[in-house]
């Protein structure tokens, strides 16, 4: 929910202490206040300030370094104050104990400097959610798509969307508002073309790779006959033993996961029972999950003969514990044995490679689901106003695009993600 009016909160914005430094963060209409009773005078707007702080008898807390952010053009769109002072448990305690004192400050709850800034205009929804995705971003690609979204990046496309669509707007409102109604100006290049090509550029976007797979990773099943190297192939992907792994078939009876990064890449590694007829009721129901969990996989690694694969299209064909075996090596499938090194990084580079497909270009805008769907009924609207001639609806089509985009941007509709949203941020962010 929006702060309270006169409500001025404050957090430890960095790690937990013992640290070498401590940033706390102070926000709302008391900060001056606040800042002025600690340090006695405000320092020079926007430049870091040397200064003691005192408690509420005087005593010295520490010398630190300040940064006085009046707003609204700072990053909350309020009064803002950062304390960076020495991280010891007992400095940081003092400082947050001497603002607590305060009538009027409270401490923050997570995320809700980063909500301030959204409710104040200083950023969209969009960029809120690229900074929740930054924050949790673990590899290379992560953060570079997510710091894109955090920079405004599809923020922008969609300002220039709006603007579009504003003129488009106005031409279709003109038609009707001088008596043109009966004249099928959606037929117009003026106003079929525009509606085209915003259509193809939202389409282009949709086309990336969503940004669950880069956040969650890439779903890699090993699947195949019992007995057919799945499990160990899974520890040796993983580097480490994810998997029991015997001579014996059936020894995997239930789906086993494992997070781990490949080469820059997030993947979730998947180890599932071994296909065959059962009788027995346990083996029956691992081989069900092997089945559910090889229908969500984004590759498979088949253990098996080629033509038996359940999803060739996204299978990649192993020929598995290649040493042991006498027969011949289907087309197109890959040697792999664990006792063949070189075997082992033809497979991983072939992962890789494919992950790289999967996940798409770093200057690629990655969105999540709430976001493709918005986009999708932008560029259905479009379609649905270029194709129809009655300007009446053609303008209807066109505010339903621009309420699309409103709620892309949180401008509209959002009320009811926004806790979900901004806890997934720190406490001080």
């Amino acid at each position: 929910m929006p702060a309270p009016a006169g409500d001025t909160i404050f957090a430890l914005s960095s790690g937990a202490p013992p640290a070498a430094i401590a940033i706390v963060r102070l926000s709302g209409p008391l900060a001056a206040m606040a800042l002025r009773e600690i340090v006695a005078k405000l320092p020079e707007p926007r430049r870091a300030t040397h200064a003691a702080l005192h408690d509420g008898e005087g005593g010295l807390i520490d010398r630190a370094l300040l940064l006085w952010m009046p707003g609204p053009a700072s990053a909350t769109g309020e009064d803002l104050a950062e304390f960076h002072l020495h991280g010891g448990r007992a400095v940081v305690a003092a400082l947050l104990d001497r603002l607590a004192a305060f009538p009027g400050l409270r401490l923050a709850a997570p995320g809700e400097f980063t909500r301030r800034a959204f409710l104040n205009g200083r950023i969209d929804l969009t960029a809120a959610e690229g900074l929740a995705d930054l924050l949790e971003a673990e590899t290379a690609g992560q953060h570079a798509r997510a710091l894109r979204m955090a920079e405004g990046g599809l923020g922008r496309i969609i300002e220039r969307w709006r603007a579009a669509l504003l003129d488009l707007s106005a031409r279709i409102e003109a038609a009707i508002e001088f008596g043109e109604a009966d004249e099928e100006v959606g037929t117009d290049l003026s106003i079929a073309a525009p509606l085209t090509a915003l259509a193809d550029e939202a389409r282009a976007i949709l086309a990336a790779p969503p940004a669950e797979r880069l956040r969650d990773g890439v779903r890699i099943v090993a699947a195949g006959p019992p007995n057919s190297g799945k499990s160990t192939l899974i520890n040796a992907i993983a580097g480490r033993d994810v998997a029991l792994a015997t001579p014996i078939a059936g020894t995997t009876r239930d789906v086993i996961e494992a997070p781990v990064r490949l080469d820059g890449h997030a993947i979730l590694l998947t180890d599932t029972a071994g296909l065959r007829e059962a009788e027995e009721h346990i083996e029956q129901l691992g081989i069900a999950r092997a089945q559910d969990a090889i229908e969500m996989a984004d590759l498979l690694l088949w253990c098996g003969a080629p033509e038996e694969s359940p999803a060739p299209e996204r299978s990649l064909f192993l020929h598995t514990r290649a040493d042991e075996r006498d027969d011949i090596m289907p087309p197109g499938s890959l040697r792999v044995s664990i006792h063949e090194p070189d075997s082992l990084l033809a497979l991983r580079s072939r992962i890789n490679e494919r992950c790289r497909q999967l996940v798409g270009r770093d200057d690629e805008l990655a969105l999540n689901r709430r976001q493709r769907d918005l986009v999708s009924l932008f560029a259905a609207e479009l379609d649905a106003a270029r194709t129809n001639g009655d300007p009446v609806l053609q303008a209807e089509h066109l505010r339903l695009c621009r309420d699309a985009l409103d709620r892309l941007t949180g401008r509209a509709g959002v009320e009811e993600m926004l806790d979900s949203l901004f806890g997934r941020f720190c406490l001080g962010k």
